[in-house]
């Protein structure tokens, strides 16, 4: 293993537009009180799609939350802002949809865009002016035809290759990572502890791997490409015919995080600390969209949240009348 000064883990979190009431609560939290939390993690992204974008894919979504109060709320903490546009059977018709072609024209990244947002920092809840780069909103794609076409008509996004390529041979999975146009590739989380594969990867491919912690999905499935694209069809309205069944023997069960932590391709926090940090690894996804609000404040727990203010984080959380977490 590669060791290296202290690195810090990068949180890509899940519900940009489907739990914006949840993380506007918790981001001043998370600034304001570092203390609280871990000092070896940060947040590197907040990922998600309008629950109606016809371009998103992956998971069904359910965001409701209006575009410009999330891009604010990214801007005043200075977080990036990726868009979930992982559809994997967008045809050339689809890149006329208005909707989503409005939002990528917000979120699309500007050499204004620090001119009257925030660069701030809070620390020792101070407020203090950062000098640090204006974060980059980013786009996850699967279609290389959409990736095409948002780079001609709103450049400045930087692009991450979508899990739901569900890319599980290594040697096609190091083609992706030396792809020029991806930042980022996400891993298929069956190639989570392929050590001896991942330890021979140059310092550049592991500085675009980006880890998939908290899959709930049967370790041994086959059906997973399909699963993704019944999503796709449905977003599509095109799903008639072609519903996808679950074949997991707990299928019924839905998502359980305890269960997802005895999967074979779990990624702790002791694993991100103690294994992947070390090794260069520094990107980590946390899934959860399709998921209800109190299951990612779970997560927010686990993964940055020192055990002991545990118990202040949530109640906090819990206490603020404005949010419905069930």
């Amino acid at each position: 293993m590669k060791s290296s000064k202290k690195r810090i883990a990068h949180f890509h979190l899940p519900g940009l537009f489907e739990f914006y009431e949840l993380y506007k609560i918790f981001l001043p939290l998370f600034y304001e009180h570092r203390e609280y939390f871990y000092d070896w993690c940060d947040i590197g992204s907040i990922y998600g799609a309008p629950g109606d974008a016809l371009w998103g894919g992956g998971r069904v979504g359910y965001g409701e939350s209006a575009s410009m109060e999330v891009l604010s709320l990214m801007k005043k903490f200075n977080i990036s802002a990726r868009l979930t546009f992982s559809n994997s059977l967008l045809r050339e018709e689809h890149f006329v949809d208005r909707e989503c072609n409005e939002i990528c024209d917000l979120f699309r990244n500007s050499p204004s865009d620090d001119s009257d947002t925030k660069n701030i920092m809070i620390k020792d809840n101070r407020t203090i002016v950062s000098n640090e780069t204006t974060a980059k909103n980013g786009i996850i794609v699967y279609s290389d035809l959409l990736l095409r076409y948002i780079e001609e008509n709103y450049p400045g996004f930087y692009f991450v290759s979508t899990t739901t390529k569900v890319i599980t041979d290594f040697k096609i999975f190091e083609k992706e990572l030396n792809r020029e146009e991806f930042a980022y590739v996400v891993a298929d989380f069956r190639l989570n502890k392929e050590f001896e594969k991942l330890g021979l990867l140059s310092d550049a491919e592991r500085s675009k791997v980006e880890f998939l912690c908290n899959e709930c999905c049967w370790f041994g499935c086959n059906d997973r490409k399909s699963c993704y694209e019944s999503v796709s069809r449905n977003v599509l309205g095109e799903g008639e015919g072609y519903e996808h069944i679950c074949h997991s023997m707990d299928a019924n069960e839905g998502y359980v995080f305890s269960k997802a932590m005895k999967s074979p391709g779990f990624i702790g926090i002791d694993d991100i600390r103690d294994v992947y940090l070390p090794m260069g690894f520094s990107n980590f996804k946390i899934e959860g969209r399709s998921l209800g609000s109190a299951m990612i404040l779970e997560f927010l727990l686990y993964y940055m949240t020192k055990l002991e203010y545990q118990l202040q984080v949530r109640e906090k959380i819990y206490l603020d009348n404005s949010l419905d977490l069930f």
